[in-house]
């Protein structure tokens, strides 16, 4: 008879934050984002501007991936806060509202507030801006899923933590789609021979690295490229479309394989798209994610457009 696991022992609050600030996830440490102050159920992050980020080289704007993946990360580091350190946790949903584009050259910030907890839930919100709060660039909402698995990021040294890493290199692709995007590039993305965007598995889009599992926020960031290209694909339009905003929902875990996605425009408007997406790895009749959101349509990007 197989023995229960044993409960392992909550973490003091000093401890605790210690244990988050070192053990990010694997994109987290390799991007640079950090935990500047922490206070209990609230974490103040930083993400540095890196031009590898950048989602639209003619404007130097950040690819509102990079935001995405900052906040579902830092949400996770308030949601840590908010409990003892014994408990592993999961993104379960995460609704991002694009503000305003992030001024190019200036850090990203955030301030994340895990404001209910559950038996098995924890709900919180985040703030993403760069000179005041007061002004956000992007703001979240989400849930996390308490006790998702057992592992245990705060306590484990997995060694993908402490190697090197890997550069922030975006290869260049003058003929490709992702031309003017280096964030893309950066993540491997791809179009497939039979027009579905591919995402190749990667130590860089890790979370976490004990299963391991890729970060939800990569997850995102792909449903939202591949909305982008299926959306201006579909319409063909000039000019790539502007996030407004984006809902995740993440269905199983990402593992260590390639990712696929595929989008559609449910209504079209003059101005906004509403569309969805879905990802999935081995089976497209079991999706990791779904999400779905609208864009704006840049003027005069629309054929025939007076």
């Amino acid at each position: 008879m197989s023995e229960e696991p044993k409960a392992r022992p909550p973490l003091p609050f000093e401890e605790l934050s210690r244990a988050i600030k070192n053990r990010r996830s694997v994109y987290g440490f390799i991007s640079g984002l950090r935990l500047d102050r922490a206070e209990r159920g609230e974490a103040w992050s930083s993400l540095p501007y890196h031009p590898v980020f950048v989602g639209d080289a003619a404007t130097g704007v950040i690819h509102g991936g990079v935001v995405t993946a900052m906040l579902d990360e830092s949400c996770g580091m308030a949601v840590q806060l908010a409990l003892d350190g014994a408990s592993a946790i999961a993104t379960l949903d995460l609704r991002i509202d694009y503000q305003k584009p992030a001024t190019p050259g200036l850090d990203i910030k955030a301030h994340s507030v895990c404001y209910r907890v559950t038996r098995s839930i924890a709900f919180v919100r985040s703030t993403a801006y760069q000179e005041a709060e007061s002004d956000p660039v992007a703001t979240a909402t989400g849930c996390f899923m308490i006790g998702a698995n057992r592992t245990d990021m705060l306590r484990a040294s997995p060694k993908e933590l402490y190697e090197a890493p890997p550069p922030l290199e975006a290869p260049e692709d003058a003929d490709g789609p992702f031309a003017a995007s280096p964030f893309p590039r950066f993540l491997g993305i791809r179009i497939g021979e039979d027009g579905v965007p591919v995402m190749p598995f990667s130590r860089k889009i890790i979370g976490n690295p004990i299963l391991p599992a890729i970060h939800g926020g990569m997850t995102g960031a792909f449903l939202e490229t591949a909305a982008i290209i299926g959306v201006a694909r579909e319409l063909g339009v000039t000019a790539m479309p502007k996030p407004i905003g984006l809902t995740i929902n993440y269905l199983r875990s990402g593992r260590a394989l390639d990712t696929y996605a595929k989008a559609s425009i449910v209504k079209q408007g003059r101005r906004v798209v509403a569309f969805e997406a879905q990802a999935w790895q081995n089976d497209p009749t079991k999706p990791i994610a779904s999400a779905y959101g609208h864009f704006m349509l840049r003027i005069g990007s629309i054929p025939d457009e007076e």
